[in-house]
Order: C-alpha cells, then sequence, then structure tokens
C-alpha cells in the first residue's frame, strides 16, 4: 500500500528452493515483480501486463473467470495512471506484483481482484462505494479492510489503528490478510530507496507484527522471505556472515543432503511407494539460527528432506521404511499429522543419521499438506464457500455463520481484547506482546470443551478464557484433577476445572497480574484496577475484616475457656477417657493429633502423674516410646462428646470466615478456638478447635465445612510432636 520504493539489491535466496508444484516449476516473484510491467491493452483480450498473473492463477483455478480481473486491472491503471514509485517506475507495477504474488500461492479470483484495486481507494479519486458497485459486495470489503486510515485524521495514532481495522476486517474474512501480507512483502522487497532509519522502522513493524501474522495463517512462504528481508536490514553483519556461509556450502564438491536423498529414493522404490523427495534448502533465518545452535554447519544442516506422498497413508509408509531401513533419531520424531498445529500445519517430522554423523532432517506430507504448508489460508481460496457439493445440496453458510478456518483461538482472542484496550498506544503495545507468543497450546475443561491458549498460560489466563469478567470470582483451580494456584503454568492436554466463589462482589487479586499472560486476562484485572481506587487499602480492608473476626472469634473462645468451671465438659477433655487401673488419673487429650471417641487410642505417662492420650498413628506415639516414656492401656468410657482440632484449607476471598463459621454452628458445633494464619499464595489456612456433643457427628461436620464456597480441604489437626518428650 503506497509503496515508495525502487528495486534494491534485495537479499534473495543463494541456492534456489525445491519445485512447489511437480508440473510446474515454482515463477521467480521477485524477477516477475518487475517483469509484468505494463503492455499493450487491445479490446477484447486481457492487458500483457497481467500475463504472469493469469498463468499464474489458471494453474491452481483452470476454470476461473478472468472478467473480474481485466476489469480490475483497466480501473487500477487507469486511475494510478501517472503515479510514479520513487524508483522512477509506473506505480501500477505495485499492485500488479502483489497480485502476483497472490495467484502464485493460489488465491482464487476475488482476492485477486480486490488486491490490483487495493491502493486505488488510498492513493487515487476511486471510492470504496464505486469498486463496490463495479466489483460486488466482498471485493469492496477486502479493499475496504486493507485501506490505511488517514494521518490527518488521527496523527500518530494511525498506523495503530489501521492494523486494529485491519485485524477487526480480517477476524470476518483472512483474505483481508493475505492481501496485506503481500502487499507488505513486495514494499520490503523494494525498500532500498528510503532513509535508512525509515527502512528500519517499517522493518521492525514487520518482525513484531506482520511476521507473526504470516506465521499465525500458515504463510510460510511469505513468512520466511519477510524474516530474510528483516534479517538483512536489522542484522545486516550476521546476515552477511550468514551469506558466506550459504555460499561457501555451495561451493562443496559434495552434497550430502543429495546423497542421503538418493538413498532415500532407493529405500521407497524397493518399498514399492509412489514419493517425491525434495531438497529444501533452509532460508537464511533459518541457517543463522542452525548455525548458533549447532556451532559449527555441516553440509546437511542448510537444508531439509522433503518426501511428498498421494495420500495420508502413504505418509505413515515413508516413515516406517525410513525408520527401518536407516538409522533414525527418535528424539527428532514429531507428528503433525495426527496433532497438526494451530495454523493448519500438516507433516511428519523425523531425521535420519549415517555412520560420519551427519544427520539429515526429513520432512514427510503429502502434496495437499505441501500446499497448505507453503500458503495457508490462501491455499484454501475463499475459505467461506462450501465445497461443491454441498452447494449442489442447498447447504451454503450465511455470512453471519462464518468461521475462522485456520481454527485458532488466536484470532478470536484477539478480536476481543482488542475492544478492551483503552487507546491506541495500549492496544499497539499488547498486539506486540500477544504475538510473541508464537505456539499454542489446547487445554480440557471438565464438560468435554476446549480452550485455545498461548504456550505459557496460566490458569488465571484460562479463567479469563472462559469466564470473561466473571472470572474476578475465581478462587481456585485443579489441574489434571489435583488442586493448584491459579499462577500454575498450563500445558498442552491438560484437564482445568476453575473454582468459581459463589460472592459476585468477589474481586481479581493485583498478584493475578504477574501471572496474566494473555491480554484478555491482562485487560480485564488492569480495568478492575483502575476502576476501583486504591486497590491496596481496599484488599488490606478485606484482610482486616477477616482476621479481624478471627482474632475475636479466638479472644471469644479463650475467654469462654477461662472463664469455664473446672466442673464443666469443655474444661475436661479427658472425662471420656478411662485409665486402665488406673480410675483417678489425670488425663490429658493431646493436641497433636486431638483423639476423639471412636479412635484408636493409647496413653503415656508423663511429669506429675498426668496421662496424655493420643491417636495410634499419631507421629508423636513412636517418639515418646522411643524416649522410654511408660506406655498406658486407656479406653473410650461412655460419653460420646469430644473436642477436636480441624484443620480447613481455603483459597482466599472476602466473608469466606464469616460463611465457615456460620456452617459449622449450623451444625452444632462449639468454637473453642479458631485461627485464620496470613494468606500465602491466595490460600488461607484455618485451624478450629470445636466442643461436639457427638463424635459420631465430626464427618458431618467436616463435609459442611468442605461445602463453603473457596474451602478445598477439612482434615484433622496433625500437627508436629514437641521435640522433647518431656514437654508432653
Amino acid at each position: 500500500m503506497s509503496a515508495e520504493a525502487t528495486n534494491p539489491a534485495t537479499p534473495g535466496p543463494v541456492v534456489p528452493s525445491a519445485p512447489r508444484r511437480r508440473s510446474r516449476p515454482r515463477i521467480d516473484l521477485r524477477r516477475l515483480g518487475r517483469a509484468a510491467l505494463l503492455g499493450p491493452a487491445s479490446r477484447g483480450r486481457l492487458p500483457d501486463a497481467i500475463g504472469h498473473v493469469v498463468e499464474a492463477h489458471r494453474a491452481h483455478h483452470p476454470d476461473a473467470d478472468l472478467e473480474p480481473l481485466h476489469r480490475a486491472y483497466v480501473l487500477a491503471e487507469s486511475s494510478h495512471r501517472g503515479q510514479m514509485r520513487k524508483s522512477g517506475e509506473p506505480y501500477i507495477t505495485h499492485p500488479l506484483a502483489v497480485t502476483l504474488i497472490l495467484a502464485e500461492l493460489g488465491a482464487e479470483t476475488t482476492a485477486l481482484t480486490a488486491s490490483l484495486l487495493h491502493d486505488t481507494v488510498e492513493d487515487t479519486d476511486v471510492t470504496l462505494d464505486q469498486v463496490g458497485e463495479e466489483f460486488g459486495a466482498e471485493v469492496r470489503y477486502l479493499v475496504d479492510g486493507v485501506t490505511k486510515l488517514e494521518k490527518v485524521d488521527y496523527g500518530a495514532a494511525a498506523e495503530p489503528e489501521t492494523f486494529r481495522k485491519m485485524l477487526v476486517a480480517t477476524g470476518n474474512d483472512v483474505r483481508v490478510m493475505s492481501i496485506k501480507l503481500a502487499d507488505r512483502l513486495h514494499n520490503m522487497r523494494t525498500l532500498g530507496v528510503m532513509r535508512p532509519e525509515k527502512q528500519e522502522r517499517i522493518a521492525k513493524v514487520t518482525r513484531d507484527v506482520l511476521i507473526p501474522l504470516a506465521e499465525r495463517l500458515g504463510v510460510q512462504a511469505l513468512k520466511t522471505e519477510l524474516e530474510d528481508l528483516v534479517f538483512a536490514i536489522l542484522h545486516p553483519e550476521e546476515y552477511e556472515h550468514t551469506r558466506e556461509l550459504i555460499v561457501d556450502n555451495a561451493s562443496r564438491a559434495d552434497d550430502p543432503l543429495a546423497e542421503f536423498a538418493d538413498a532415500m529414493r532407493t529405500v521407497l522404490r524397493d518399498a514399492d511407494i509412489q514419493a517425491e523427495v525434495l531438497i529444501r534448502p533452509r532460508h537464511f533465518v533459518s541457517v543463522h539460527r542452525a548455525s548458533r545452535k549447532r556451532g559449527r554447519m555441516r553440509g546437511a544442516d542448510f537444508g531439509r528432506l522433503l518426501v511428498l506422498v498421494n495420500e495420508d497413508a502413504d505418509c505413515y509408509a515413508v516413515l516406517g521404511e525410513l525408520h527401518t531401513c536407516m538409522t533414525p533419531v527418535v528424539s527428532e520424531f514429531k507428528d503433525f499429522i495426527a496433532v497438526p498445529k494451530f495454523n493448519l500445519y500438516q507433516s511428519l517430522h523425523t531425521a535420519v543419521a549415517r555412520e560420519d554423523g551427519q544427520v539429515a532432517e526429513v520432512l514427510i506430507r503429502t502434496h495437499q499438506m505441501h500446499k497448505v504448508a507453503e500458503a495457508g489460508v490462501i491455499a484454501l481460496g475463499n475459505p467461506y464457500t462450501a465445497p461443491a457439493e454441498e452447494q449442489a445440496r442447498g447447504r451454503v453458510p450465511a455470512d453471519e455463520e462464518r468461521v475462522d478456518p485456520t481454527r485458532p483461538g488466536w484470532l478470536s482472542r484477539l478480536l476481543d481484547w482488542q475492544e478492551a484496550a483503552p487507546d491506541p498506544d495500549t492496544f499497539w503495545s499488547t498486539l506486540r506482546e500477544d504475538l510473541a507468543q508464537d505456539r499454542e497450546i489446547t487445554v480440557y475443561r471438565p464438560d468435554g470443551g476446549t480452550l485455545g491458549l498461548p504456550e505459557g498460560a496460566t490458569c488465571v489466563d484460562a479463567a479469563y478464557e472462559q469466564y470473561g469478567e466473571d472470572a474476578h470470582a475465581c478462587i481456585g483451580a485443579r489441574v489434571n484433577g489435583r488442586l493448584a494456584t491459579l499462577s500454575t503454568v498450563l500445558r498442552d492436554g491438560d484437564t482445568v476445572q476453575l473454582l468459581m466463589g459463589q460472592d459476585p462482589a468477589s474481586e481479581p487479586s493485583r498478584e493475578w497480574l504477574e501471572h496474566a499472560h494473555t491480554p484478555a486476562a491482562r485487560i480485564a484485572i488492569q480495568r478492575w484496577l483502575a476502576t476501583h481506587p486504591a486497590p491496596a487499602e481496599h484488599e488490606g480492608a478485606e484482610s482486616a475484616e477477616d482476621f479481624g473476626t478471627a482474632k475475636a472469634a479466638e479472644a471469644t473462645a479463650r475467654s469462654a475457656a477461662d472463664t469455664a468451671t473446672p466442673d464443666a465438659p469443655a474444661a475436661r477433655p479427658g472425662a471420656a477417657i478411662t485409665v486402665v487401673d488406673r480410675p483417678d488419673a489425670s488425663v490429658r487429650l493431646a493436641g497433636c493429633c486431638t483423639p476423639v471417641p471412636l479412635d484408636e487410642v493409647t496413653g503415656f505417662a508423663v511429669r506429675g502423674g498426668v496421662v496424655t492420650v493420643h491417636r495410634a498413628e499419631c507421629s508423636a506415639v513412636a517418639r515418646m516410646a522411643d524416649a522410654g516414656r511408660e506406655e498406658v492401656d486407656v479406653r473410650w468410657g461412655d460419653t460420646t462428646g469430644c473436642r477436636v482440632t480441624l484443620v480447613a484449607e481455603s483459597f482466599g476471598r472476602p466473608h469466606l470466615l464469616a460463611d465457615l463459621t456460620e456452617a459449622m454452628a449450623l451444625e452444632g458445633a462449639e468454637i473453642v478456638a479458631a485461627t485464620v494464619e496470613p494468606p500465602s499464595q491466595q490460600r488461607v489456612r484455618h485451624t478450629y478447635t470445636v466442643q461436639l456433643p457427638d463424635a459420631g457427628h465430626l464427618p458431618t461436620l467436616m463435609r459442611a465445612m468442605r461445602n463453603v464456597p473457596g474451602v478445598y480441604d477439612v482434615g484433622r489437626a496433625q500437627h508436629h510432636a514437641p521435640a522433647s518428650p518431656e514437654s508432653a
């Protein structure tokens, strides 16, 4: 769009890439970008200038109606007539080159028509209404989607707001972004006459935004060339070093990859498997990354082997033969056919080694998989048109039923959070952060549904992905059936159950920002914090309320214990215990394990003739016996009342303590003492000593406590026994 440059000595691959189609060699887009210039246009036939476009288009769509292309070219040429690029070339060469890029990748006629017209509304007197009247609503929508917003109206916000507009349009039709990517590729190829600072600025935006979008849409053919062009501008020294590595390797007398390829052809021919074995040279950035990872580069490191077959089953047959007849590198095997990447990519990846240590990476895919791997969504043609057999049955989806053909969560997530971005700067910075997360995982909900998240996402991100701003009420999670903090990083294939509180006034924690990786989560949390002044004081007030209530409960319990008469049941927890042969002995129930009737118990004589009673499984029993303490036979008497200490584990939330103590009171428990420890990683530990009229009611009480929202575990106290048995 508004390309302003001439053709410099732009970087290009030193080694020609492998043919993309068996019947037709790959067109050199860089050369034809200049070759497809103006030619004499005779009436009644297509202008010569778009002959290459037509040839490339018919290779993918032999029955395409070329009449719209004819009309679009005539309108574009006449509208741009007199306009020149900074190189001195007629401006029409730019939309022609962009359209040729798309045609070579297999774009359908509507996208090519819009591509020819993509700068007319922005740079000429042609209006969107005129485009719509002449070419229809779809072409109008695509042209509008890639038209820049004016700097006169938007100032510094023009670029981010243009991308926001473009991404929203892409949400309804991914062909918008296909045209933009091809447009940027041609402009990057012809960036040389611009000032260095402007080249650098455009290259950085390309690196941060356009290249990640090309990856997400699966358009590897555009992505790899964009990466190399950006690499040459932003890292010229590393680029030149990499170029020298590639040139030196190309001059080698031997070619390990060619030898590997010949060996594979022999293996597959002997197995009667029809397959093409091609050498795919690495592009510049790929070579640079490999050299940094491996150090000294060997001949087989400069490319990969591509095996193309006809059917999915043939891919696995090839894999079996290669692993049987050659030496596989097992750690390099990946199956992206059974589990495709989020951008439609499918292939089997493996590697084979030979005795001299050379290792060749191998990609195995069908011809159709290869087409999609190269062109991504562009290879789908019009992704919103039902297949011919469905159209014949009248099953054509309505526009409002359109779904994203790449099946990613990333695009829907992006469209959701961009609406909440409060200003262009936030949108622009958040967009770059979001696109920097270039891998996606899928996690499963207990109901069988799935959540698509970027790699590195946490339970906080999952909560906001599933519940939106209602996730403010999230109090915890279970990951693969086990309790987990909200900061837990999720992995591909995890099952996540989010635990939601019942209080509508629930608030997000400021700490969640540290664990939120998705823009939707961060923006939702930041927006809530921004609309609730002094969040630290507010959270402190909640904590003070909870802990104040806890201290009040503890003080009340202690006061009741202090004023109880010696004969009161609460002051004589050992009244239900009988010491065999010592009926008058003083008894004390051990605080480390708080035994209750029906527990198996044992006793030990301590100082002052007191007998302490422990549960048989208490860890203190072994230490007491080892220390030589006299074990005393004890048993429960007829009294069923008991005093017991319970520990409740919960996630922090407002009013939890009040709800918990109310539930205990409803079960007839008298709280003798209560303590609440300060929160740690959003978890709170409560300890209650309660008096029950009937020990048999203890399981019911514990169940009622567990049913309080936010409480995830309740158990009997198991304190560590004192270090010295004397203190017992």
